[in-house]
């Protein structure tokens, strides 16, 4: 059996989370050539940063779920990638982002509580953590905005220790 997933987008008050598209790419590669991206294993090149979107679009199609682009309502330049992500290294399924555009307007906890909502509405499921790591001291902000509480470190094979944020369970959100 092939799995395909349509990738849904979802919209909040200021954004609109979509499908990646190839104009995607220069803003995308650009955040992944910066020092920025460290704590998401960039820095990276342009043929690098093109595979990565790939796998980005791929993972929709292995678990029927993965991440968005991030736009703003009125203009549909990418500014972040957010939503939900299980590599078969991860200790189980989690929610990220990161952002490249907007640092510091609460584009990320707003488009994060939207990924959230649809695992927990859609997708049915009961948890979700947020992998970190330790020095990302902007992600914790966001983890904990979004009512993630630290819970344990993770041990991952190419990024070392990562501190897991546990997120309220459905039943707490309401």
């Amino acid at each position: 059996m092939t799995l395909v997933a349509a990738i849904p987008t979802l919209e909040t008050e200021r954004l609109i989370l979509r499908a990646p598209q190839p104009k995607d790419v220069p803003p995308f590669a650009a955040f992944y050539a910066s020092d920025a991206a460290g704590f998401v294993g960039g820095p990276l090149d342009a043929a690098q940063t093109w595979r990565y979107l790939a796998e980005v679009i791929g993972h929709w199609t292995m678990r029927g779920y993965g991440r968005w682009i991030v736009t703003l309502k009125d203009e549909d330049e990418a500014i972040g990638l957010v939503g939900l992500h299980y590599p078969l290294d991860w200790p189980e399924p989690e929610v990220g982002w990161f952002m490249w555009s907007g640092n510091g307007k609460g584009y990320a906890s707003e488009a994060g509580r939207a990924a959230r909502d649809h695992a927990y509405r859609t997708l049915g499921w009961s948890t979700l953590v947020s992998m970190i790591a330790p020095a990302n001291g902007a992600s914790i902000r966001v983890a904990e905005a979004m009512g993630a509480r630290r819970e344990d470190d993770y041990t991952h094979p190419r990024f070392g220790t990562l501190t897991v944020y546990r997120h309220p369970a459905p039943e707490a959100l309401a």
